[in-house]
């Protein structure tokens, strides 16, 4: 599979985090966000973790070989980052309508394509640059109320 094929995937799955979420944490007797994250995160781990053993054939030499590889330093940020992000999102989720939440959560696609350019110095277009703009201007009209 392609990587555009897997961003649809991706695109698809991730398209029900936020309603289901939502759900799960208002209204009646809902699920604190920070154990809703938990339960949902544990399925990450756990489906990813059968993904590691069905292709490598072992999880726990395999994942060893590369807990003290030079770019793991990078992976564990990412974690710190992921961690915080998602934290957030489901108490965001928690506490406001998610036709709001979800847009301005998906900003992370302007700022993380901005350190892309600046950081990794990846080629900025005009094309590039319009959807940038385009997509706050999207984000700014979806959120105010």
């Amino acid at each position: 599979m392609n990587y555009l094929l897997w961003s649809v995937v991706a695109l698809a799955a991730y398209t029900f985090v936020a309603p289901l979420m939502s759900v799960a944490t208002t209204g009646d007797a809902p699920i604190p966000s920070d154990v809703a994250a938990l339960l949902a995160n544990l399925i990450l781990v756990v489906v990813t973790a059968a993904v590691i053993v069905v292709e490598s054939g072992g999880l726990v030499g395999y994942v060893a070989e590369y807990a003290t590889h030079p770019k793991a330093p990078y992976v564990y940020a990412a974690g710190v980052c992921l961690s915080v992000g998602i934290l957030a999102y489901y108490r965001a989720l928690s506490m406001g309508p998610v036709s709001v939440v979800a847009p301005v959560f998906g900003m992370f696609l302007v700022t993380s394509s901005i350190v892309g350019v600046v950081a990794l110095d990846e080629s900025v277009t005009l094309r590039k640059g319009l959807g940038i703009g385009l997509a706050i201007l999207a984000v700014y009209l979806v959120s105010v109320e």
